[in-house]
């Protein structure tokens, strides 16, 4: 068994981690990972525009102006959204504009509707205004020339909105990687199947396709692999054939079904380059590189497998996507049940958060790494690192929390 830094280290040298860059367009760019530094050709916005309905003024002009002593103004034209206004306010006239809609030549602020009264040609105006009041100046959300967005910033709807501000109809982002996800197990049947006797519904797959995603990754899901070696076979070329990565689950420990590092080890050098994490949950993992790329084996037990995504997996997906690695927050409470770890392995234990009276505790949850509930439960995990064996009861322990990564 190796450590997971020393696993990490392995595949690297075997492998080089090389992201693809795509230029897209803006329907195509929700999700992804900017591939480059964006920068503004305009101004946002691109004119002095109102803020709210009101009149344009030239801001002297409604000095003094109060409830009981209005200011007068002349009412020339209107301006509405989208218009260009081709006349200048003079002195100690408005015009009526709507929000959105440009300041016309001459005015310098606007009142708003609710503070003037219009009769005729002529609008009474109840409050003063000072110079730029209620107008949104050319330039002040967005300079040309400035950098409005940084590469590796992730294309949400806000950043999308920035874009489509800017007038950007395609952007360069980082390509999802291709990951094929593979099942194994001659127990395991798919979702809607009939459960016969000593069958049981495959969790792995899509859990680990959502996993996929939520690292920036394109899943797709080739199915269960039976307990044999031409199925496995079959099942890994197809993935290696159209993915950039193959993630297959079971049949890595050392049962008599489970095969899959020995097939895969045949399938092209180097083969193998690690069986056996000193990691629990996640002993039996492997790794090995085919054809020039990486095959991570997980064990079959789901919370097993998506543990070992997390710390193994993930880290290469999110840096094939370009995004950042995971970054979760810690807290510090007491722990609620002793703990009883092996030397040499790190252990990783799911825990749920729990308070009594006025202290948090971290409750462990000892379901075993088949019991698919135990993440679903958790609010987080304890990290034993290898040299410990017992965390006492009481004993105040960090727990790190899901959120931010493959398991939540």
């Amino acid at each position: 068994m190796v450590t997971l830094e020393d696993a990490h280290a392995t595949l690297e040298r075997h492998w080089r981690v090389q992201s693809r860059k795509v230029e897209v367009s803006l329907d195509e760019a929700a999700g992804l990972a900017l591939a480059e530094d964006v920068v503004s050709k305009l101004d946002v916005p691109p004119f002095d525009r109102a803020v709210f309905d009101g009149y344009a003024v030239h801001a002297a002009d409604t000095f003094g102006a109060g409830e009981e002593s209005p200011v007068e103004l002349v009412r020339v034209g209107s301006v509405r959204a989208g218009q260009w206004p081709k006349f200048r306010v003079g002195r100690r006239q408005c015009t009526e504009i709507a929000t959105g809609a440009p300041i016309p030549r001459g005015a310098n602020a606007v009142v708003m509707l609710e503070h003037a009264i219009t009769s005729a040609k002529v609008v009474q105006v109840f409050r003063a205004v000072a110079p730029a009041e209620n107008i949104a100046e050319r330039g002040s959300e967005i300079k040309r020339g400035t950098r409005v967005l940084r590469a590796g910033e992730v294309i949400t709807p806000q950043v999308l909105g920035t874009l489509a501000a800017i007038g950007r109809k395609r952007v360069k982002g980082y390509a999802p990687p291709k990951v094929a996800v593979i099942s194994s197990g001659a127990e395991l049947v798919g979702a809607g199947s009939p459960l016969k006797r000593g069958k049981i519904y495959d969790v792995n797959g899509p859990a680990i396709c959502q996993a996929v995603e939520l690292c920036g990754g394109e899943p797709c899901y080739l199915g269960i692999a039976r307990d044999e070696p031409r199925s496995i076979a079959t099942l890994v070329k197809r993935g290696l054939a159209a993915h950039d990565v193959v993630v297959l689950s079971g049949g890595s420990s050392a049962g008599v079904g489970d095969i899959a590092p020995v097939v895969i080890d045949r399938m092209g050098k180097p083969g193998v380059l690690v069986h056996g994490l000193a990691m629990k949950p996640g002993k039996p993992a492997f790794v090995a590189v085919v054809r020039g790329k990486p095959v991570f084996g997980l064990p079959g037990y789901p919370v097993s497998a998506l543990m070992v995504f997390d710390q193994l997996v993930a880290p290469y997906l999110r840096r094939l996507s370009g995004l950042p690695q995971a970054e979760r927050a810690k807290v510090r409470v007491k722990l609620m049940a002793k703990i009883l770890s092996t030397r040499g392995r790190r252990e990783l234990v799911p825990v749920r958060l729990v308070r009594k009276g006025r202290e948090g505790y971290a409750e462990p949850l000892f379901k075993g790494s088949g019991a698919i509930t135990a993440l679903a439960l958790a609010d987080g995990y304890i990290d034993v690192p290898l040299e410990r064996e017992i965390v006492e009861e009481n004993s105040i322990v960090e727990v790190i929390l899901f959120g931010g990564g493959a398991v939540g």
